[in-house]
């Protein structure tokens, strides 16, 4: 074949009206192929394609026909469906009054630049609105929108985003987890089909996929190529993947719908939670770096992690002003910056049977309100915080003996308690309403800096005006949140939900940090904490010390591993320290001390989490994005299986700078099981390059389980 002829068969296989979109964004490329008899298909998502001629790309990735098929190729497009010839999870699905709806999509128009991409479409009744947006760093947000423009009632069944992956995706991961241990990983083989995890919780859950991930055979924390998609939504969820074998693997996620929760009248329209899609050719660390700086790049993202006393673990509910107020003291003397008191402060709020939705200090137990410890906690220069759960009501209070129509459960047809509450239909304007005004006034009266924002069930038979409320209800909630964010500009929300059970993007949105597990065991945590770190950098990651003995597992551990564990996230204390010893006190002081001092590295770098070499082994690094310092945490959690431990390397260095390596001064050392340290601890640093820091390492010492190291490298001046 001549180059003429090329060209002109280049040209044949172009199809008639067809346009090509490029996004590019953090060495990302999106291209997609639009038409205007039908929606966009996605055409690749990975890595940049270079100067690459689209009509040659089209050509050399276009399907042929295969054995027992459809007869003439067919699309994958941005809502896969059975009438472009899709036999997986379809993208839309809905009724009218029975009759299923299966849109022809035309009149399709597409409109962007490299950074975006909007799709609208019309077909019978209906009107589309896809808007693809890539941002600097790479991640991908998908979000679709529905408008019911015929003239009956459409019933929603679902409306999920997608993304092709590339072919050499061979295995799943996805987390599963339970009150005080969320995010545990589970991992397959790529299996063929149609599979679907969903969550009915009515809020993310303990045990939400989180990050639906797919990736090369083997792919690691640092190795293998990877795709991977989160739900930015805080309640019921569907995450899929479509292995066909006639069709390239999907990856998706989207709200999940109840029946008849969501039905549009003519005129009304619907916009789905977003979804956000991640690709990375280094691992899971690869897909970290990337959501950690899109979150980081976002107006307001929180920048400084004041250190946080949280008063639960110390007294539960037994308040006492005085005893708070030595509380407080003891707090400030170590350097703590926030003083938050948990639940128990409002009305009624003796145990957790009676007192939700009376939003009123409790005058009996605090006769001047909460004016003495607040002014005494600032007098002592620190922040003043409280604990709510606005969402929620128990039987026993004043709301909801006054108003029983506002709670979104019925205890009448006897729907179960957990934690002896019900949840209140926020979609409700009179709920709405009251909660704005109940939270302002107490944020207003006591100039709170902070507030603990917590859920502490599942909405089960959740019902607004005789439908399925979960949606209305969670759009509610986020309204709430912003209302009293807009109330309060500068108030700081903490999202907690029994601990890590509303860790999403959603209510990221509105809030500043997570409360990763209500467990403080620092074993526990070390793995809670990973996995949360896929998503979210150590900024947004409450993490706290606790008491020797953990009140959730009954393990007893060090103050060392407790402090090396809380350093790499939002630190903070649990703790009744008025009754830590004297040394005690010292440590936590001087690990206070190092947490201010690092903590502007630990909130703003690259995140990884090099191999330790055995399973007994978690180790984390955190380097500055200008490779200066790095900060590493060496936690051993079970034996090692050698007598001598294997040599550590540090990542991410510049491999012909010189590094002073040594322990993080203010820390104790952990007392090794080994007769003498190895030789460059023995000294207290040694001075390598950053290549020689990757590729050979240096020799930990031989720790325990339940021991950990946390070391700190300095990039030197360079000589002459």
């Amino acid at each position: 074949m001549t180059s003429t002829d090329l060209r002109s068969a280049d040209t044949r296989a172009d199809l008639p009206g067809t346009r090509h979109h490029a996004l590019r964004g953090g060495g990302v490329e999106v291209a997609v192929v639009s038409r205007d008899d039908g929606l966009p298909e996605v055409l690749h998502w990975g890595g940049p394609l270079g100067p690459a001629d689209r009509q040659e790309l089209v050509l050399a990735s276009r399907r042929q026909v295969s054995p027992s098929a459809l007869d003439a190729e067919w699309p994958i497009t941005l809502l896969p469906s059975e009438h472009d010839g899709w036999e997986g999870r379809p993208g839309f699905a809905a009724h009218r009054a029975g009759r299923i709806c299966v849109p022809r999509w035309h009149s399709v128009e597409t409109r962007g630049d490299e950074t975006g991409l909007r799709v609208t479409a019309h077909a019978d009744g209906l009107e589309l609105h896809t808007d693809m947006h890539l941002d600097d760093v790479g991640v991908l947000r998908v979000t679709h929108e529905v408008v019911n423009t015929g003239d009956d009632d459409l019933e929603l069944l679902a409306l999920e985003a997608t993304m092709p992956v590339g072919d050499l995706a061979a295995d799943a991961l996805d987390f599963s987890g339970r009150w005080t241990r969320e995010r545990s990983p589970q991992r397959t083989r790529l299996l063929e089909g149609s599979r679907v995890r969903e969550s009915r919780r009515g809020r993310t859950g303990h045990d939400s996929p989180m990050l639906l991930t797919l990736g090369t055979a083997g792919f690691g924390d640092r190795t293998g190529e990877a795709w991977a998609v989160h739900l930015a939504w805080s309640a019921d969820s569907v995450y899929r993947h479509d292995a066909l074998p006639e069709a390239p693997t999907l990856l998706g996620a989207g709200p999940l719908l109840r029946a008849g929760e969501m039905v549009l009248a003519p005129g009304d329209r619907f916009r789905a939670p977003t979804a956000a899609f991640v690709w990375s050719d280094r691992g899971l660390d690869g897909l970290g770096a990337r959501l950690h700086a899109s979150l980081r790049a976002r107006v307001g993202h929180p920048s400084t992690r004041p250190v946080t006393l949280n008063t639960w673990e110390a007294v539960y509910f037994h308040h006492d002003i005085e005893r708070l107020r030595t509380l407080a003291k003891t707090a400030a003397d170590i350097g703590v910056e926030r003083f938050v008191l948990d639940d128990g402060w409002f009305l009624g709020r003796r145990s957790d049977v009676a007192g939700l939705g009376d939003w009123s200090v409790d005058l009996e137990m605090w006769p001047e309100g909460l004016h003495p410890l607040a002014d005494e906690v600032r007098r002592l220069g620190m922040q003043f915080g409280l604990w709510f759960e606005p969402e929620m009501v128990n039987v026993d209070s004043d709301l909801a003996r006054a108003h029983p129509d506002w709670l979104l459960q019925d205890p009448e047809a006897g729907v179960r308690t957990w934690r002896n509450q019900y949840v209140l239909d926020v979609a409700n304007p009179a709920v709405f309403e009251y909660l704005v005004e109940s939270i302002s006034r107490v944020v207003s009266e006591y100039g709170l800096d902070y507030i603990k924002w917590d859920q502490n069930r599942d909405l089960i038979e959740a019902v607004h005006d005789g439908r399925a409320g979960v949606h209305r209800h969670t759009l509610a909630v986020y309204a709430l949140l912003d209302a009293v964010r807009r109330r309060h500009p500068g108030l700081e929300i903490e999202s907690c939900a029994s601990g890590g059970a509303r860790v999403d993007l959603g209510v990221l949105e509105r809030t500043d940090r997570v409360w990763a597990s209500d467990t403080n065991d620092p074993i526990e945590r070390l793995d809670i904490q990973r996995w949360t770190e896929l998503l979210l950098p150590l900024e947004l990651i409450g993490s706290h010390v606790g008491p020797p003995v953990t009140h959730t597992t009954r393990r007893e551990t060090s103050l060392g591993l407790r402090i090396a564990v809380a350093l790499f996230g939002s630190f903070g204390i649990e703790w009744d320290i008025t009754e830590c010893t004297p040394d005690e006190l010292d440590q936590l002081r001087d690990a206070i001390a190092a947490y201010r001092r690092l903590r502007g590295l630990l909130h703003t770098g690259l995140l990884a989490h090099p191999a330790g070499g055995d399973d007994g082994l978690r180790v984390t690094s955190v380097t500055a994005p200008d490779a200066s310092r790095a900060v590493v945490r060496v936690a051993r959690v079970t034996s090692s299986d050698r007598a001598l431990p294997r040599l550590l390397r540090l990542v991410d260095l510049d491999p012909d700078a010189q590094y002073l390596v040594r322990p993080v001064a203010e820390l104790r050392m952990p007392r090794a099981i080994e007769p003498s340290p190895p030789p460059w601890l023995e000294r207290g640093h040694v001075v390598l390059t950053g290549a020689s820091l990757a590729q050979r390492g240096i020799r930990l010492p031989l720790l325990g389980p339940g021991q950990a190291l946390v070391l700190e490298a300095e990039r030197l001046p360079a000589e002459g």
